[in-house]
């Protein structure tokens, strides 16, 4: 199992409710294709830096799983079946990313604290 993070972006007229169901919908299909979330962080609502589908705004998400390749593909055509996802990249982490995903998950817990 090798491990991806996806970051993507909702439209900004979704209710709050409707951000949790949307992400909801990801997680349950990489827990249902046999893959594990191991972080999740929801950015907010931010300014973009170029207007995509005449939005200015999204609300951003970030999601980092453990899975085998071939749901990747799957999981794609997902999100862009979605019309609630503006743009989103899947990025499968090397063992530089993974330290420096550990070392920024440690720092979002001392905030916290």
């Amino acid at each position: 199992m090798n491990t991806y993070e996806t970051v993507f972006i909702l439209n900004p007229v979704l209710s709050d409710d409707q951000v949790k169901e949307t992400v909801q919908k990801f997680t349950s299909f990489i827990k249902k294709n046999k893959g594990e979330i191991t972080h999740e962080e929801s950015w907010g609502l931010k300014k973009l830096k170029y207007v995509i589908q005449k939005k200015k705004t999204g609300f951003y998400y970030l999601m980092e799983f453990k899975a085998a390749g071939n749901i990747i593909t799957d999981f794609e055509v997902e999100l862009k079946r979605d019309e609630r996802i503006i743009r989103w990249q899947t990025v499968k982490l090397d063992k530089f990313a993974l330290e420096y995903a550990e070392k920024r998950k440690k720092k979002l817990t001392k905030k916290t604290d």
